[in-house]
């Protein structure tokens, strides 16, 4: 397959011409246009590398659409993967939560189906885009340690992070914000909202600390890598970079995210923060951190579509000093590098032809093609 007339986003740079698939790799170096009739025209639009996500729970919602309806694994596995490589991600890490912040909650029923449908949809070469694992683990509560030593050695698993969404604690410093999220999140009244936090705050001090310390030691000796969640201080940080954690996802703070580029994690932050231009919870902005310096990992979080426009939107920002391929890196190169992906993540000779062909409409990229391993997924 070659690829003709298109602007090819490499790492640092921007080539006009055609690019040679062959057999699922990119065959050479993009090159000057193509002359040759059966060559694809992408009549003038843009080629960039697959995107690569490492933090969406998007697949839960799938699971449960609504509260109390639960949808057939095989069936939201195809509906999700779709939306994924519609969304042009062509390598996914299926965020999946264990432990959890209130009893008979959906995510502890839904936990090993989702990671028996990942692997099976993997075995049988059913998806769209490469799926493999994020465990989210949330340490205040007694059944994640063992559930993460069920999981540890599951074969598709690639990335850990440890959260603690107890009251007082990282994103939810604020009493108020916390009582306002979780008693809208479960309908809670004023009296069981009480209740809620005094148990959760129980749950905190008995389970976050010994939960922390014994999986990120396991993830040390499996050589996982490990994510630290929502850092408001230095010392957050400076306690996930001694347990071994290399990202720092969605900082809360100026303050944490300048710790941890200091100490040589990457800084994550959600590219619906970037397309809203701010936090939903009241947090540091995206923007603010791309102004310093200090972002250098794009996810989607909750809506997969947002990962492409953010990386343009970044790109469009004159108050930025982000290229397009700079921009681009933060959610393909930079990733690809964190989790040790050589085979992807740009458009280089001998790498994975995990492709995008996009065009542009008043600063909006709108996606004509995707490419998984040079077929076409999308």
């Amino acid at each position: 397959m070659i690829i003709n007339n298109v602007r090819i986003v490499t790492e640092h740079e921007v080539l006009f011409g055609a690019l040679e698939v062959d057999k699922g790799a990119i065959r050479t170096a993009p090159g000057s246009r193509s002359q040759l009739p059966q060559a694809l025209d992408g009549e003038g639009g843009w080629l960039l590398p697959g995107l690569i996500e490492l933090h969406t729970d998007n697949l839960e919602k799938f699971f449960t659409p609504r509260p109390g309806v639960r949808w057939p694994a095989a069936a939201a596995m195809k509906y999700y993967d779709a939306a994924i490589a519609g969304s042009g991600i062509t390598t996914v890490l299926d965020a999946v939560a264990i432990g959890d912040v209130r009893a008979g909650g959906d995510r502890m029923e839904n936990v090993q189906q989702m990671i028996d449908v990942i692997r099976y949809s993997r075995e049988n070469n059913l998806n769209r885009a490469d799926h493999y694992l994020h465990l989210r683990c949330e340490l205040p509560h007694e059944t994640t340690l063992p559930l993460f030593q069920r999981l540890e050695n599951t074969p598709e698993l690639r990335l850990v992070s440890l959260m603690d969404h107890s009251p007082g604690q990282r994103q939810f410093v604020s009493p108020e914000k916390y009582r306002t999220y979780y008693q809208g999140k479960y309908h809670l009244s004023d009296e069981q909202m009480d209740a809620f936090t005094q148990q959760q705050i129980a749950f905190a001090r008995r389970w976050s600390q010994p939960n922390r310390t014994a999986i990120a030691a396991r993830c040390r000796q499996l050589g996982l890598t490990l994510s630290s969640h929502d850092d408001a201080t230095g010392e957050h940080i400076a306690e996930s970079r001694r347990l071994g954690g290399s990202i720092a996802e969605f900082p809360t703070t100026p303050a944490a995210a300048q710790a941890a580029r200091r100490q040589g994690m990457e800084v994550m932050m959600g590219a619906p923060n970037v397309i809203r231009g701010g936090s939903h919870s009241g947090n540091v902005s995206a923007h603010s951190l791309a102004q310093t310096g200090l972002l250098t990992l794009l996810s989607s979080d909750y809506l997969p579509g947002s990962l492409l426009d953010a990386c343009f939107q970044l790109a469009h920002d004159q108050s930025l000093s982000f290229s397009l391929p700079q921009a681009l890196a933060l959610a393909s190169a930079i990733p690809a590098r964190v989790l040790g992906m050589t085979d992807r993540g740009r458009i280089a000779a001998g790498l994975r032809a995990d492709l995008l062909l996009v065009n542009e409409f008043a600063g909006q990229p709108y996606i004509q093609a995707v490419w998984s391993r040079g077929r076409r997924v999308f």
